[in-house]
């Protein structure tokens, strides 16, 4: 179920008999036809032990199931939106992150500590976000939000990449990420995060960077 761009902060998408798609509820701004929006108690195409594993992770953002016949615009808090096509790969996301997606993504949760040792952890605990992160995979379209707009920059086996991690929005692909100082220990004293802190990301795939440091 393609988006289209309306211009920077709203997508309409085309809801069609049959398919469905989630949302994140308060992001629906107009729609036309025979259009049903109801509470998603299932936890997404992830089934029920993807709405405990959100429960767990503390990401308490709800979403809207959205079925019916027609088109749906969404947008929320003014924010910039990406729209990220996934064809088989797996996304990286935050859940506050999530504007709207396709219903035949399978949803999930992974523990960032798994893809990062205790640094993967730490990451958590400097940027404010969340040690879980949501997983989309499969066929299909995801429209999430950022700060500012966001560039798309690949990573390569030969060639990776070091992202502030409160400018990092989302990844995709066989990607490795962990947390390194840029600058020594007594240099880090006295300072926020900033900076000192860099993600990089390793491997092949892409990672999602918005132009803010600003958390949504």
């Amino acid at each position: 179920m393609p988006f289209r761009e309306i211009n920077s902060k709203m997508v309409e998408a085309t809801v069609q008999p049959g398919q469905r798609m989630f949302s994140q509820r308060g992001a629906m701004l107009a729609y036309k036809g025979e259009v049903s929006f109801t509470p998603n108690i299932q936890g997404g195409q992830g089934g029920i032990g993807s709405m405990i594993g959100r429960r767990m992770a503390g990401e308490a953002t709800p979403l809207m199931t959205v079925e019916g016949s027609g088109t749906v615009m969404f947008g929320h808090g003014g924010h910039h939106i990406q729209v990220i096509t996934l064809s088989g790969d797996t996304l990286y996301v935050e859940a506050d992150r999530l504007l709207a997606f396709d219903g035949t993504l399978e949803q999930g949760t992974m523990f960032m500590g798994s893809q990062g040792g205790v640094m993967g952890m730490v990451r958590g605990q400097v940027t404010g976000q969340g040690l879980f992160t949501t997983t989309l995979k499969g066929h299909g379209a995801v429209a999430v939000m950022a700060h500012g707009g966001v560039i798309e920059i690949p990573i390569t086996p030969q060639r990776p990449v070091h992202v502030d991690p409160q400018a990092y929005v989302a990844h995709h692909g066989d990607v490795r990420n962990r947390l390194s100082t840029a600058l020594g220990w007594r240099d880090m004293v006295g300072r926020g995060s900033g900076e000192a802190f860099q993600l990089e990301l390793s491997g092949s795939g892409a990672v999602y960077v918005q132009a803010s440091e600003e958390k949504l």
